[in-house]
This record gives structure tokens, sequence and C-alpha cells, in this order.
């Protein structure tokens, strides 16, 4: 089993993949800004506070395990863009300074930057509200800040267009930049299975040091 941390654990994807990674037994290290949000009786879960935006913390919290997962989210599209790349400059910083031993980092990505069936990307879409525009760049812009490194073993994982919770079914499909479509013209994913697709990446490594995505 990994010894696995976790930043973000108290949101929707998050807290599915804590879930999935204490199913299988992982040893998770859940960094939340408040443990009040987080109560959970399980001998494999250690609870702590810390910072995803100070490489310091970052190093000092990740030392030791084997997997650095980042789920965290920004509220709204001001925030993810405050939120999502300086986090994923900092993991990366924090974890370069740990050496030999470092932890590779797996990332919770956007759909928006995938491919759609005729060649555009899912952001072009006409019509799109401007906060949405602004979540979906702010991961744009931390999966093209990640396609520059080279030194730390990372991975992100783009959802289908649409994920919500739903069931755990434990099926999907892969694909690496083009948007996964259903034949009913769907892109979707349950939470739950996304979370499943993380974990069995994490056990089964495929796409590391490139951006993959998870759909029905």
């Amino acid at each position: 089993m990994s010894k696995i941390i976790l930043f973000g654990a108290t949101g929707t994807i998050g807290s599915r993949v804590l879930d999935e990674a204490l199913r299988r037994g992982h040893m998770v290290t859940a960094v939340v800004r408040d443990p009040a949000k987080l109560a959970r009786d399980n001998a494999n879960l250690t609870v702590v506070t810390g910072d995803v935006l100070d490489p310091a913390a970052v190093a000092g919290a990740a030392k030791g395990h084997d997997v650095v997962i980042s789920a965290v989210g920004g509220g709204d599209g001001p925030g993810h863009i405050a939120t999502i790349r300086p986090s994923a400059e900092a993991l990366v910083a924090g974890i370069r300074t740990l050496g030999g031993d470092e932890p590779r980092l797996v990332l919770v990505g956007g759909a928006g930057s995938l491919y759609t069936p005729d060649g555009k990307q899912v952001w072009d879409a006409e019509g799109l509200p401007e906060p949405l525009l602004q979540i979906m760049h702010a991961h744009g812009d931390a999966l093209d800040f990640c396609r520059t490194v080279r030194d730390v073993k990372w991975t992100s994982l783009s959802p289908a267009a649409t994920i919500e919770p739903g069931e755990r079914t434990g099926a999907y499909r892969t694909a690496t930049d083009d948007l996964i479509v259903a034949q009913d013209g769907s892109s979707r994913i349950s939470a739950e299975d996304y979370a499943v697709a993380l974990l069995d990446e994490i056990e089964r490594p495929q796409h590391i040091g490139e951006r993959f995505t998870v759909g029905y």
C-alpha cells in the first residue's frame, strides 16, 4: 500500500478520492485548512493543517510519502486563478527539495483544454460564462506549467465535461487529450468513478509526465 498525502480532501472530488484511497487500504495524510471539517474514524487516516501554496510547507508535509495528490479548488473563477496554477508550482517546488526520495505528484485537472470531436477545445464552445472560462483556463495554465516539468514525476487527470456526485461503478474509459464522448453525445463521469480512475493510475502508473482523461 502507498503512503499518500492529499491536499483538498474536503471538496467534492477530493472527498471521493479520500474515500477510494482508504477503501483500498492506503495510508492517507489529508492536508486541510480546517480539520473539524474532516471527521473520519479510520486508522489509516491522519489529518493535518497546511498551506498548499507554501513550498516549504509542502515539502515538510510530503516527506516520507509515495504520492502527493492535489484536489484543491478555488471556489469561483478568480479563486481558481489564484489557486490552481500557483498550487501546482508550489507543489513541484516543494517536492523538488526532497531529492531522490521525492513522491509522485497527481493533480486533479480540468476538462476545458481537452479536444472535442470537431477538433476544437472544450473552452472554445460558444456561450460559456466568463466565470466558467476562468476556471477552465486556470486548470489549463496549471497543465501548461506541468508540461515544462521534467524532474518531478507528475500526472494530471482531466474529468469528462460533466463531473458530479453519483454512483461508483468501477467502469470508465480513458484517453489522453481528447474529450471522451458517449454514443448519446454526452460527456460525463461520476466523482466516484473519477476517484477510481485516479487510484487505479496510482496503483498501476500509465501516464507519468502527461495528462489523461476519464469518462464513460
